[in-house]
């Protein structure tokens, strides 16, 4: 597990808390509370509830083993490092973990042959015996190859330090800070040379593309004509122009989408499951029941994503996902196998929290709320196939971050994760069949008309899902798969979980709702000075930038001076940026939205589609505000209400359902808002699309005219004012009407 993503507490700890640093004085683990003292003296008791769900608590950087050199700069990954520094600090942390535990892997299962050595068998000998043998076997090394691997000048107390670091940084505790430098930038780069770079930048932006020679000379012209010739022959050369170009700007190039495989070699060896959290399998399928969805009532078809721990056969979270799902969908529910699960206003008091050992009141002060009776741990192995979603970069560095062992399955080998795949033919056979809108096994087997027969929401059969599983699936007899240290007893997913907690312990960690944004894709991008950062053809800006606009990040590696973004795919109105300096998450709305009201939410697809759309129709805008307009026109056409479902196909309408579905889920699992809103109909989406219509054409007129004008002057003011028969008495009454002369019946 991440060290930023737990909070460990020590006597002598010293944490920030809302920008104030406190000390840990004492701790009551046996009752929750801690003592805290500030720099004045002051103490205040609180409780581990407070300090766990609290959005902006953190560990000083000032602690005994936080590394002084990345103060001041966002976090460090294994992605600043260069291949072969990655390298080097994976063989540091064999060495550690061989001292620690006897094996360069770290795990007894994945022993090496002659594994564990006698000097380091942890049986028979010491730490500081083993750690005194490592010294002596490193200084035995061809000087040139220990050189080579970085272990030239490794010491006893060197050990030591490198423990101490890994221990409070699982990540990067291995890496030496040099290699990640804080960079200098470029002495060379003056002012004059610095403005030919930006406005080279600013024009070749609307020209065709061009290579760095026509840059350069670009750049030599602006020069000579803005400051003379004497300017000219401090200008930096082809070479230095070129890095800070690529430095500040990127390339040019279209990025790579996959540059690596995050294919793993397997050992091939059988596995026995130990303990919870050992091994939990990911899969997803088409869910066999067809549901509405809540948009436009129409009948679709989802996709599940389980998770299920492999010793408890529990299942631990899932997904309900239109269409199909993602590696941030994907992200969210690894998140969710480690945050414990809340109950629900329908469910009665036998559905709480029931494992002995740890009280249910105890879990439910350090989740405040009350938890349902479905385990939740770190996991420490994770099995997939080779589906797209679960092989990309993004889930990748997730499961890196949480120091979770990706174990993909062999192809074509479902016996790799059999427990999962009987996972769904047992949910298949004990719910879905019971369901209205059941599809059957195959197309053979489908009914007349599954669709018409459908019945059930996409919210419905998620909480009539997330309602079954932890009342009748965790409480169902196992047969076959019960544990082998009791082959012939009647056990549950959870007595299993009860069991195992009384033989080994179980480790009440609840992640930070931090963890959210860590988990989001990450997008490394520079900070323009007026408009913020663009991430995905789109400009976003905040306050939170204006201290590091037109900056360097000052991180060094191989994105050196490049800023870290993280975006939720699944709502693009805004990106998330953390702050080096007070570690706290900014969000930062894209520049086209109005500062009043909000636009209906719209995904990374919608994107594309809106800038696909303004470049066929041939705009060009200098700002996205002007491609606000037309983002409304794609969310919600301007057509009467009952013809707008008219006139769009299914599929269509299955996208936009699907892109509302997306803007809930993300906003469900952003820590700032606790409870979902409610799901909106396509009227009320029509609604709101015509009210950010009308809130950003009244924002233009404001702008257009600051004063407002002075009113016309009735009719008849001035012939009134030139008139010279006008009686006293009418002036008076000037604005009421003229009386009607009675008839003669009337009389």
């Amino acid at each position: 597990m991440s060290a930023t993503a737990f909070l460990e507490l020590a006597a002598g700890e010293l944490l920030v808390i809302d920008g104030t640093e406190w000390r840990v004085e004492y701790l009551e683990p046996q009752y929750g509370r801690v003592v805290l003292t500030s720099q004045t003296g002051k103490r205040v008791p609180t409780t581990f509830r407070m300090l766990a769900n609290h959005p902006d608590c953190r560990r000083s950087t000032r602690t005994a083993g936080a590394s002084a050199s990345g103060r001041g700069r966002q976090p460090k990954t294994t992605s600043d490092l260069e291949p072969e520094r990655l390298k080097l600090m994976r063989i540091r942390r064999a060495h550690l973990l061989e001292i620690e535990t006897g094996y360069r892997s770290g795990d007894p299962l994945r022993a090496a042959p002659g594994e564990p050595r006698p000097q380091y068998d942890p049986d028979r000998t010491t730490v500081t015996q083993r750690r005194r043998t490592k010294e002596a076997e490193l200084k035995a090394l061809d000087p040139a190859h220990a050189q080579a691997l970085a272990l030239d000048q490794v010491s006893y107390r060197t050990l030591i330090r490198w423990e101490a670091r890994r221990r409070a940084d699982l990540e990067m505790g291995c890496a030496d800070n040099r290699w990640t430098p804080a960079t200098r930038g470029h002495p060379s780069v003056t002012e004059p040379v610095r403005e030919a770079i930006l406005a080279v930048r600013a024009d070749t932006l609307h020209r065709s593309k061009v290579n760095m020679r026509v840059r350069v000379g670009l750049i030599h012209q602006y020069v000579r004509e803005k400051f003379g010739e004497e300017a000219v022959e401090k200008i930096p050369s082809y070479g230095t122009l070129r890095v800070v170009w690529r430095e500040w700007f990127g390339s040019g190039r279209a990025r790579q989408k996959y540059a690596r495989s995050a294919e793993l070699e397997t050992s091939g060896e059988h596995v026995v499951i130990q303990r919870p959290g050992q091994v939990v399998a990911l899969d997803t399928t088409i869910l066999p029941v067809m549901v509405r969805e809540s948009v436009f009532d129409d009948p679709v078809a989802v996709h599940l994503s389980l998770a299920m721990d492999v010793y408890t056969h529990s299942l631990v979270a899932f997904r309900l996902t239109l269409v199909s799902d993602t590696s941030t969908d994907i992200a969210m529910m690894l998140r969710d196998v480690m945050s414990p699960l809340p109950m629900r206003p329908d469910w009665d008091q036998d559905m709480e929290w029931p494992y002995p050992g740890v009280p249910a009141a105890l879990v439910a002060e350090f989740a405040g709320h009350k938890v349902a009776a479905l385990p939740f741990f770190a996991p420490e192995t994770v099995t997939t196939d080779h589906g797209s979603v679960y092989r990309n970069h993004h889930l990748v560095d997730v499961q890196q971050a949480l120091q979770v062992r990706i174990l993909p399955a062999r192809v074509l080998r479902p016996t790799d994760k059999a427990a999962c795949e009987r996972a769904f033919g047992a949910v298949r056979s004990l719910l879905f069949e019971y369901l209205p809108g059941y599809t059957g096994v195959d197309v053979a087997d489908r009914g007349a008309d599954p669709e018409a027969d459908a019945t059930l929401t996409v919210d419905q059969m998620e909480h009539l899902l997330a309602t079954w599983i932890v009342r009748i699936w965790q409480n169902r007899r196992l047969g076959e798969h019960a544990p082998c240290w009791d082959p012939v007893g009647d056990h549950s997913p959870n007595t299993l979980f009860a069991a195992a907690m009384a033989q080994g312990g179980w480790a009440l960690e609840i992640p930070s709702p931090n963890l959210y944004y860590r988990a989001l894709p990450r997008h490394v991008v520079a900070i323009h000075g007026k408009r913020g950062v663009k991430i995905g053809g789109l400009w976003y800006d905040g306050d939170a930038l204006d201290a590091y606009r037109d900056q360097p990040s000052g991180q060094g590696g191989r994105r050196k001076d490049r800023w870290h973004v993280h975006r939720d795919p699944r709502d693009a109105r805004a990106v998330f940026f953390q702050d080096p300096r007070t570690h706290a998450w900014h969000t930062l709305r894209w520049t086209g939205l109005p500062p009043e009201g909000e636009v209906p939410s719209f995904n990374g697809a919608r994107v594309r589609e809106l800038l696909t759309a303004a470049k066929q129709a041939g705009l060009k805008p200098q700002s996205d505000r002007e491609l606000l307009p037309l983002l409304l026109d794609l969310i919600a056409a301007h057509t009467p209400v009952d013809q707008w479902p008219s006139r769009m196909t299914k599929a269509q309408r299955t996208e936009r359902s699907r892109e509302i579905a997306q803007g809930r889920a993300a906003a469900l699992d952003r820590p700032a808002l606790a409870v979902p809103p409610p799901p909106a109909r396509w009227t009320d989406r029509l609604r709101e699309a015509d009210k950010a219509i009308d809130d950003e054409r009244r924002q233009r007129r404001e702008e257009a005219v600051p004063v407002a004008p002075a009113p016309a002057p009735r009719l008849g003011d001035a012939a009134r004012q030139r008139a010279r028969a006008l009686l006293p008495a009418d002036e008076g009454i000037s604005h009421a009407a003229a009386p009607v002369p009675a008839t003669a019946e009337e009389k």
